[in-house]
């Protein structure tokens, strides 16, 4: 059986790793359709070795397609999601826009693959945040083993998961900083080349920023709401690819040996640990791998059944576009597609 899909916002980041993933991981589809604002229209987008032009939003037929993958942000899901799902497509949103809506699944493969049987009261699903994605992969084996109490995670996000504009800034600053250029901030808050910034989204009432109050909300949606979680989001001058420190408390011993064993099992993860200079996985050595690597595992000891570790993902793969193919892959395999 093979399935027509449209990837809406094909021209961004993410949509263009969408049309690649769906190739590379030989998705059956039958015709492919790159949706776009009506700026794009006619503009061409590689899907392998075909060439899609651009059709306008506004006046695109989602009724001949089978799945609609969103990744243009959260006002276009939020307009064209419903009239997608109305129509018959099964939409599967990468925005945050309906992530937290009790009738739509958000849904990690490797985590809580069951979980998407409910699609069908909106005929959409949702995609996590995209440093939710890579956590929750990492925890979810170590949660089953030994039940997980309490997470500390910093998170060091590369500027893609800001966009094309937001690399190019960090791009544009850099290249100018060696010309003796003052770096002029304009898609961040402050300078981005040579700096980090402890900052991403909006800042909420307590404190916190939207991003760090999104990886408690969706872990708690995806793998167990019991689960106590803080963190704090940077953003570090880097283009690919999402790193996080994560320090994990439990409610049963679980030792270091035992949770890299128990990782080195998981689907999804990907093992790289040696307690040697280069013996652990960075953003660079991740960009276009499908996998969730995980490193530095050891033991915590400020904290009684505590575990700490490194985990590093491709935010454009898995916190988006792979996690959205993997999605239509499961419904495939488990016959509920039509």
């Amino acid at each position: 059986m093979e399935f027509n899909v449209a990837v809406v916002g094909a021209t961004g980041n993410v949509g263009q790793e969408m049309l690649a993933i769906l190739d590379e991981r030989l998705f059956p589809v039958k015709d492919a359709y790159a949706v776009a604002s009506r700026q794009s229209i006619g503009r061409e987008v590689s899907f392998g070795d075909r060439t899609l032009k651009c059709v306008d939003l506004e006046t695109f037929d989602f009724s001949k397609v089978d799945i609609a993958l969103f990744s243009a942000g959260g006002d276009v899901s939020k307009e064209w999601g419903p009239k997608a799902a109305a129509a018959g497509a099964v939409v599967i949103d990468n925005s945050s826009y309906f992530r937290m809506d009790p009738d739509v699944p958000l849904i990690v493969p490797e985590v809580n693959a069951d979980a998407v049987a409910g699609f069908r009261k909106k005929n959409i699903i949702a995609n996590p945040n995209c440093s939710t994605a890579q956590l929750v992969v990492a925890l979810k084996p170590l949660h089953d083993a030994a039940v997980i109490k309490r997470v500390v995670v910093s998170t060091y996000q590369s500027t893609s998961g800001a966009g094309k504009a937001a690399m190019d800034e960090l791009f544009n600053q850099t290249k100018g900083i060696y010309v003796n250029d003052t770096p002029t901030p304009e898609e961040f808050t402050k300078q981005i080349a040579f700096n980090v910034i402890p900052h991403i989204d909006v800042f909420m009432e307590d404190g916190f920023t939207k991003e760090e109050w999104k990886m408690t909300a969706e872990t708690k949606k995806i793998l167990d709401p019991k689960i106590k979680l803080t963190a704090t989001c940077v953003r570090v001058p880097v283009f690919v690819g999402h790193a996080e420190a994560i320090n994990i408390e439990f409610e049963r011993p679980i030792t270091d040996d035992e949770a890299r064993e128990i990782l080195r099992e998981a689907p999804g993860v990907l093992v790289i640990d040696k307690r040697e200079p280069g013996g652990y996985i960075t953003p660079v050595e991740c960009v276009g791998e499908f996998a969730t690597f995980v490193s530095r595992i050891r033991v915590d000891p400020t904290v009684e059944n505590g575990l700490a570790l490194w985990c590093v993902s491709d935010n454009l793969r898995k916190g988006a576009a792979l996690n959205a193919v993997q999605i239509a892959e499961l419904l495939h395999n488990r016959g509920l597609l039509k």
